[in-house]
This record gives structure tokens, C-alpha cells and sequence, in this order.
């Protein structure tokens, strides 16, 4: 018998700030090899949830496991590349300086660490701005550099929060087409999105509105369940809107 290992466990998670209450009551899984996108609106938890798996924060009440380990745990975030929707870049270093860095955290070095920049450069089109001030990059550009620097490592699961966002459709294709390629070689994707034709591209679905779970599924059983024919019509059926 094929057994499915679960990869990402939520349980019964909550988050609150002060009186506001962001995540209410998540319960979800994530299996080892799957694209899963998180949709909904701005505001409706999602950064607050990866934020929290990727280690970074932890749960007013319930418990986030990752690998079947409990987290935050440092040893955990070294196999997890994090793609923050702001992003965390040194504008005062060049691109390379900042993947050079970053390479030295997660432990990559000398010809490793060049293979490791070149390949990720290459994904996201920036092989020949690789010496540019991030300060001169646009916003689109520093958003693939970022992406670049959450790929250094080789990790067994990426989560992204909106990685795609100002980046032009041809070249968004593109990294697609990459996520695909990673997926292909057992890397878990946890992607955060509102974007519709993105949210097609994945395996399974969860969305998200007001801090609450309210459907999973894959994008063909969320239409079929809700008698939709666009994942916009089933984020509205769903919603009660």
C-alpha cells in the first residue's frame, strides 16, 4: 500500500493581535511533493499562516508541523526556502554580494556556492545584472532576486508568498515553468496568491478569507463542488458573497 507522507501540519491554529484575530481555527495538510497555493484577498491571513510555517512566528493557540516536526526550529528552516512578500534585500550590495551572503547562512561555499548562483540566476533572467546595485534593480527585479536567494539552497519545500507579483507575464511564465521543473524533483511549493490563473496552476487549493479556511480542494473539485466554471465564482460561492 502508497502511503503519502504528510509534509506541512497545521492543527487547529489561531493568531491574534491584540483584539484582532487573523488566523481563526486553521486545520489543514500539505502532502510531500505537492503545489498547494493559498488564495484569497489581501488581509485574509495568508502571510500571517506561511509566516508561521516557514518559522518565523508562532500560533496564539494550535500547533504548525513541518516534516512532522514541531516548529519554529532552526534545524528545519535550513531545508525550507522563504520568499517574504517584502523584500529583504541589502540595497547597498550588489546582487551577487547578496546571494554570496546568503549562501555563506546556508552553508554554500566556493565552487558550490558559484554553480549555486549562476543556476538561480539564470531561472530568474538576472545572469546579466548579476553585478548591479540591488538599489538600481526595479521592483520587479528585486522581487526575482529574491526568489533567487530562496532557490540558493536546493530546500525540500518552498514557500513564496505572492512571489510573482510586478513581474511581467512572459517572464512569470518562465518561473512557472521552473516551480514545475523543482516540483518535478520533490520539492514541496506552498504559494501564496490572488491571483486566479495562477491558483489554476497548482495541485490543491485552500481559501482563505477573514482568517478562515473555507474550502480545500483541487481546483476542479472546488468547481465542481460549488457548480462553478472559474475559480473566481468559487472564491464567491464559498465566501457567500
Amino acid at each position: 500500500m502508497y502511503i503519502v507522507e504528510t509534509c506541512v501540519s497545521v492543527q487547529d491554529v489561531s493568531k491574534v493581535f491584540g483584539e484582532q484575530k487573523v488566523l481563526n481555527k486553521i486545520s489543514l495538510e500539505i502532502v510531500n511533493g505537492e503545489i498547494f497555493g493559498l488564495l484569497g484577498p489581501s488581509g485574509a491571513g495568508k502571510s500571517t499562516l506561511v509566516k508561521q510555517l516557514a518559522g518565523l512566528d508562532n500560533p496564539t493557540i494550535g500547533d504548525n508541523y513541518v516534516f512532522q516536526q514541531k516548529m519554529p526550529d532552526l534545524n528545519l528552516m535550513k531545508r525550507i526556502g522563504y520568499m517574504a512578500q517584502a523584500d529583504g534585500l541589502y540595497e547597498e550590495l550588489s546582487a551577487r554580494e547578496n546571494l554570496e551572503f546568503f549562501a555563506k547562512l546556508y552553508g554554500l561555499r566556493g565552487k558550490r556556492q558559484f554553480e549555486r548562483i549562476k543556476e538561480v540566476m539564470e531561472v530568474v533572467a538576472l545572469s546579466d545584472h548579476v553585478h548591479k546595485l540591488v538599489s538600481n534593480y526595479s521592483g520587479g527585479m528585486k522581487r526575482r532576486l529574491s526568489l533567487a536567494i530562496a532557490l540558493l539552497h536546493e530546500p525540500e519545500m518552498l514557500i513564496l508568498d505572492e512571489p510573482t507579483v510586478g513581474i511581467d507575464p512572459v517572464l512569470r511564465k518562465s518561473i512557472w515553468e521552473a516551480f514545475y521543473q523543482l516540483n518535478k524533483q520533490g520539492t514541496t511549493i506552498l504559494v501564496t496568491t490572488h491571483v486566479m490563473d495562477e491558483a489554476e496552476k497548482c495541485d490543491r487549493l485552500g481559501l482563505l478569507r477573514d482568517g478562515s479556511l473555507i474550502a480545500v480542494g483541487t481546483p476542479e473539485e472546488l468547481k465542481g463542488k460549488s457548480g462553478s466554471v472559474s475559480l473566481e465564482e468559487v472564491f464567491l460561492a464559498y465566501g457567500g458573497v
